[in-house]
C-alpha cells in the first residue's frame, strides 16, 4: 500500500503511481494535509514548550478512515508525500494516525522518497525505504507555529487598531514593508537632470556608428544643463575625429543552472508573463503526470519545490548524449557542467528539469494545454543549456577624440559579435524591465551592453561627422535625460529581493504574494505592486508597534534557524522561544499605540445628501470612506 499527497488533483499522482506498480499495490491520496492546528483558537500551548495541538482537518476525517483501515490490511505501508518539509509532516501526522504510539516507527510504516513520478524512480524509492525524519518535520512544526503566534495573536491586534478582516504575518508583512518601503522611496525620489552626446562617425569601412561623450580633460563627462551641454557642442561642431585606441577583448558567457524554484517563477514572470502561483500550479501538475497518448500518465518534470541546482549523473548523460546528436561535439563540454548549491540547498533533492531529456516539448505539444507547454518549454530549454558550452563573445571598444579641440573630448564605441553561440542556441536568460538599476548610469550602461557591430578600424584612422535627421548639429545628438527613481517591484524583482534577503522560502513565495494580493495591501499598476492605502496604514502601524519583528535582518535570522532545525543542528522550541520573546516585548508595545480606530476623527465638512448629519471618516476593506 502506498501514500502520496496530491493537493492541486487529488487523484491525479495517485493514477500515476498506479499504473507503474500495477497490482499488488494500492495507491491512497491524501490530498495535501490531512491534520493542522484548529482554526478557531491559537491551537499552541505558550506555556508548555509550545507544543501544537493539532485536529483533523475539515473533510480529511474520511480519507484518513479509509487509509487507516487498508493500512490494517496491508503487509506494508510506504508513505510518499512530497520530499520536503511539508511532505514530511504530512507523512508524521498519517503514521501518527495509523497507529497512535509509533511516532513513525511503526515496523511495517515506511518513507520513501523520489523527486521524479518515473517508473524507475518509484521502484527504486520502494527497495530503499527509509523512516520518517523528524529534523524535517520539527523544522516544518517550527515555521507553522511561529507563523500560527503571529497571524493569530498579531491579526487580533490589527482588528482592535485598524478594522477587522486584516492579518498579519511573519512573512507576509515583511514582504509588504519591502513594497511600502519602496514606494516612499519613490515619493521622496528627485529627478536630476542630466545630458548626452553622441556622435555619428565614418571612416573608411562602412557603416556609421555612434560614439558617447565619455570624459573630459579625463574626468567622467558630467553635463548638468542646457548651457554646459550646447557649450560641448559648440567646441566639437564641425570637428574631424580620429581612433585614439582599440581593445579587443573575448569574453565567454557560461549557461546558467537548471532551474530552482525561485528562478523557475522569476523566469516564467519575465518571459511568460506568469504570476509565481500560476507558475507552480502549472509546475504540480506537470510533475504529478499528464497524459501523453498511449504512454498514459507521464510525470514530466522532476520535483518543483527545490533550491538545489544539482543533476544526477544519468540525467547529465542523457541530455550530453541529447547534445551531440542534434547540435554536435563543439556545443559539449568535455566533463559535465556541475552548479554549486547553497549551503542550505538539501543535496536530496535535483534541479528542476524533464524527468527524460528525450522527450522534447515539440513531441509532446499536441498533448499540452498551451501554458503547460510554454512552462516544460522553458524547463526543457534550461536544462539543456545548461549542459552546453559558453557562448564566445568579441567585445571591441573604441575610443575616438576630436581633432584640434582645447580640451581633451574622448568618445566612446562598444561593439559585441558573438562569435560562437554556444548555449544561446537553445535558450537566452531574461531580464527585468528596468531592472534593479537606478539613477543616470542606467541608460549608459544598457546602451553600452547592446550587442552591436562596429566597422572595420585601426588606430589612427580618421573619422568624419555623419550628419542624420533629428540631430542637434551635423553629426551630433544633444539627449535630455532625468534620473530615474527605483522601480516598483513586479513578480520577478521581487522574489529575486525577497530571496537575496533570505525573507521567507522559494516554496512560500507563491503564496505569499497571492496573499497580499487578496487582503489588498498591494494593487497591480501597470504590472508592478503599489501598496494601497490600507497596506501603507497597516504596514506603517507594524513596522511601529513590531519594530523586531518587521526587521528585515530578524526575519531571514529565523529562517536560518529553521534551516539549522532541518540540520538537526538546533532543537525546534529554542528556535520558537527566540522568536516568542522579542515577539511578547513588541506586542506589548504595539498595544499602546493608537491606531486608525483609537483616533477619533472629527466630522468633516461634508454633509450628508439624506440625512444632513455631516460626514466622519471611517474605515473599510478598501481604507477610508465617509459615512454619517
Amino acid at each position: 500500500m502506498g501514500i502520496c499527497h496530491s493537493p492541486l488533483l487529488g487523484t491525479g499522482l495517485a493514477r500515476t503511481i498506479t499504473r507503474y506498480l500495477g497490482r499488488g499495490y494500492t495507491v491512497l491520496a491524501s490530498v495535501g494535509h490531512v491534520k493542522d492546528l484548529p482554526t478557531s483558537k491559537l491551537g499552541v500551548d505558550l506555556e508548555h514548550d509550545f507544543k501544537p495541538q493539532y485536529v483533523i482537518i475539515k473533510g480529511k476525517a474520511k480519507i484518513l478512515a479509509e487509509i487507516k483501515q487498508r493500512a490494517k490490511e496491508a503487509d506494508a505501508v510506504f508513505l510518499a508525500p512530497d520530499p520536503d518539509r511539508e511532505g514530511e509532516a504530512i507523512a508524521w501526522h498519517i503514521a501518527e494516525e495509523i497507529d497512535g504510539k509509533s511516532r513513525g516507527n511503526n515496523r511495517k510504516v515506511f518513507r520513501v522518497l523520489f523527486n521524479e513520478i518515473t517508473e524507475s524512480a518509484i521502484k527504486r524509492a520502494l527497495q530503499s525505504p527509509g523512516k520518517i525524519d523528524m529534523k524535517l518535520v520539527n523544522a516544518q512544526q517550527a515555521r507553522r507555529v511561529l507563523d500560527r503566534i503571529v497571524g493569530y495573536q498579531g491579526s487580533q491586534l490589527l482588528w482592535k487598531k485598524v478594522r477587522r478582516g486584516l492579518s498579519m504575518g511573519r512573512v507576509q508583512s515583511v514582504t509588504v514593508r519591502l513594497i511600502c518601503d519602496r514606494e516612499r522611496e519613490r515619493e521622496a525620489f528627485r529627478p536630476e537632470e542630466y545630458w548626452s552626446l553622441t556622435a555619428t562617425l565614418a571612416g573608411t569601412n562602412p557603416p556609421p556608428f555612434e560614439a558617447r561623450l565619455k570624459s573630459i580633460n579625463g574626468r567622467d563627462a558630467d553635463i548638468p544643463g542646457v548651457q554646459a551641454a550646447e557649450r560641448l557642442v559648440a567646441a566639437v561642431r564641425g570637428k574631424d575625429f580620429v581612433v585614439q585606441s582599440i581593445e579587443r577583448q573575448e569574453k565567454r558567457r557560461n549557461p546558467a543552472a537548471p532551474f530552482i524554484t525561485s528562478r523557475l517563477q522569476q523566469e516564467a514572470a519575465r518571459k511568460l508573463r506568469f504570476t509565481p502561483k500560476k507558475t507552480m500550479t502549472l509546475a504540480q501538475q506537470l510533475y504529478e503526470g499528464t497524459e501523453i497518448g498511449q504512454e498514459g500518465p507521464v510525470g514530466l518534470i522532476t520535483y518543483m519545490r527545490t533550491d538545489s541546482p544539482r543533476i544526477s549523473h544519468e540525467a547529465a548523460e542523457e541530455a550530453r548524449r541529447l547534445i551531440r546528436e542534434r547540435f554536435g561535439d563543439q556545443y559539449l563540454p568535455a566533463t559535465p557542467n556541475v552548479y554549486k548549491t547553497q549551503k542550505a540547498a538539501q543535496e536530496a533533492h535535483e534541479a528542476i528539469r524533464p524527468t527524460s531529456a528525450g522527450r522534447d516539448p515539440e513531441s509532446i505539444k499536441q498533448f499540452l494545454e498551451k501554458d503547460h507547454y510554454q512552462l516544460y518549454k522553458l524547463i526543457w530549454n534550461r536544462f539543456i543549456a545548461s549542459q552546453m558550452t559558453p557562448a564566445v563573445l568579441e567585445v571591441t571598444r573604441v575610443d575616438c577624440v576630436p581633432q584640434g579641440s582645447r580640451d581633451a573630448y574622448l568618445f566612446r564605441a562598444n561593439g559585441t559579435v558573438v562569435k560562437f553561440p554556444g548555449h544561446t542556441a537553445v535558450y537566452l536568460e531574461g531580464e527585468d524591465a528596468n531592472g534593479a538599476a537606478r539613477g543616470r548610469k542606467t541608460e549608459q550602461e544598457i546602451e553600452d551592453e547592446a550587442e552591436r557591430q562596429l566597422p572595420v578600424l585601426t588606430e589612427g584612422e580618421r573619422l568624419r561627422l555623419v550628419a542624420q535627421d533629428g540631430q542637434t548639429a551635423p553629426g551630433l545628438l544633444l539627449k535630455q535625460h532625468f534620473t530615474q527613481p527605483p522601480p516598483r517591484y513586479n513578480e520577478a524583482l521581487l522574489i529575486r529581493e525577497l530571496e537575496e534577503k533570505g525573507i521567507g522560502r522559494p516554496s512560500t513565495y507563491a503564496s505569499i504574494i497571492s496573499t497580499i494580493q487578496e487582503r489588498r495591501y498591494v494593487d497591480k499598476v501597470e504590472g508592478r505592486f503599489a501598496p494601497t492605502e490600507t497596506g501603507l496604514t497597516v504596514n506603517d502601524f507594524l513596522v511601529k508597534g513590531f519594530p523586531d519583528i518587521l526587521n528585515v535582518d530578524f526575519t531571514s535570522l529565523m529562517e536560518k534557524e529553521l534551516d539549522e532545525v532541518e540540520e538537526g543542528e538546533k532543537p525546534w522550541v529554542a528556535v520558537v522561544r527566540d522568536f516568542y520573546v522579542p515577539f511578547t516585548k513588541d506586542m506589548a508595545k504595539a498595544k499602546t499605540i493608537p491606531g486608525p480606530k483609537d483616533i477619533v476623527q472629527p466630522p468633516t465638512s461634508i454633509r450628508c445628501e439624506k440625512c444632513g448629519r455631516m460626514m466622519e471618516i471611517k474605515w473599510g476593506r478598501n481604507g477610508k470612506f465617509l459615512a454619517c
